[in-house]
């Protein structure tokens, strides 16, 4: 299943993890963590909107960064 940028961001509230992963190459994939050992690949395009639209943050750690939701993407949640 391919994740649409408001059910990222209903699993990111849900408590799952967004990190993204860089390789040696500098290559990133953004990988969603259920906590359970499941993972889904996202789209690269979805998160780059919902960054773009300051729905979500990172800590930018390299190679692994993991993503959160600011202030604007709780809000968006909780007003629809």
């Amino acid at each position: 299943m391919k994740a649409t940028s408001r059910q990222l961001l209903e699993a990111i509230a849900a408590g799952q993890f967004l990190k993204s992963h860089r390789d040696i190459d500098g290559n990133k994939s953004f990988i969603l963590h259920d906590g359970n050992g499941g993972q889904q690949q996202i789209n690269p395009a979805v998160v780059e909107l919902l960054r773009r639209q300051g729905l979500i943050d990172s800590n930018k750690k390299f190679p692994v960064a993991t993503f959160w939701l600011t202030d604007a993407g709780h809000q968006l949640l909780e007003d629809n």
